[in-house]
């Protein structure tokens, strides 16, 4: 029997527990909230298309009693306030931090071996908290946000490609921010074939510069962050860990000398199975990417900084 936890019952929560139900990714979905009645009244409204959907996961809806959560084996955090027009990912972290740093430690209460899954944003700073505050092993704390990343890079190959987006691969990594993020155009394909060789470098910029405001155009477009993207890129990592997959997903994990990199979290190639962060796969860069992938980590320690400063670490 598996069980996970999603935290927050708003879009991106509710819509993640909605795939991880259809796609039957575990027993037992369990949506948590502060918000009286909220969390339970999408629990039932999900359910009420069980039939129509044809699957046979439990979802519950529940307001603040983390007991209800007790041995999840994954919690998913998407808790905190969206972004709004004009905001960054980064203008979140004053407020966010406390509500991650709160509901995290409330959730291991009862699930003391769960892996966690951070969604909220900003992403890699709320990662690196909860690392750094709860201190569990690297391999139990993930941030999302690379696998929403390069899943809108393939979707943006895909329109410029004119082909079915299932058939490319392409991996975004960095931060999880809109100038931090770096989608590798050199290494992404269509069906083997490098996409470098089928589309022209200012094509294949203009791809990349959509990807990194791919968020913002949304918020823009929408009035409030997006959800059903994020939601689907949090239950894909969910279902890599729940059923042991072993996919290659971009997220942001505890660097230990990867990359060059230490003290950090941020969006790099992972192997995902029933342990959360099985390996960091490196891949050789060239200079232009390390030097893309340096002013990404330098400014996401500028955003861990301000967890510092404010003494929320």
């Amino acid at each position: 029997m598996s069980k996970v936890t999603v935290v927050g019952a708003g879009n991106v929560g509710a819509t993640c527990a909605n795939v991880l139900a259809v796609n039957e990714v575990a027993n037992e979905v369990v949506l948590i909230d502060i918000k009286e009645g909220f969390a339970e009244g999408k629990a039932m409204d999900i359910m009420q298309t069980a039939q129509l959907m044809g699957f046979d996961t439990v979802v519950t809806g529940v307001t603040g009693d983390y007991s209800k959560t007790a041995n999840s084996d994954v919690v998913v955090i998407t808790s905190g306030i969206p972004r709004k027009p004009g905001m960054t990912r980064e203008e979140l972290i004053g407020v966010n931090a406390g509500i991650v740093k709160s509901v995290a430690k409330s959730a291991l209460e009862y699930s003391p071996n769960a892996i966690l899954v951070i969604v909220s944003n900003p992403m890699d700073p709320m990662a690196y908290l909860t690392l750094k505050t709860l201190g569990l092993p690297r391999n139990r704390v993930i941030g999302m946000g690379g696998a929403l990343d390069s899943s809108r890079f393939k979707y943006f190959l895909s329109l410029a490609l004119n082909c079915n987006a299932n058939e490319v691969e392409g991996l975004v990594i960095g931060g999880h921010g809109d100038t931090t993020m770096i989608p590798l155009t050199r290494l992404a394909t269509y069906k083997g074939v490098p996409v470098s060789t089928l589309l022209s470098a200012e094509k294949l910029e203009e791809v990349a510069k959509a990807t990194m405001v791919g968020g913002a155009t949304l918020t823009g477009l929408l009035g409030t962050s997006a959800w059903m993207a994020p939601g689907a890129a949090a239950s894909f990592l969910v279902e890599s860990i729940i059923k042991n997959q072993g996919k290659l997903i971009v997220c942001a994990a505890s660097c230990e000398g990867e990359y060059g990199m230490k003290d950090i979290m941020i969006g790099v190639p992972c192997i995902i199975g029933k342990n959360g962060i099985e390996k960091i796969v490196e891949f050789e860069l060239n200079a232009d990417e390390k030097a893309k992938l340096a002013a990404s980590e330098a400014a996401v320690r500028g955003t861990n900084a301000v967890l510092y400063a404010e003494g929320i670490l």
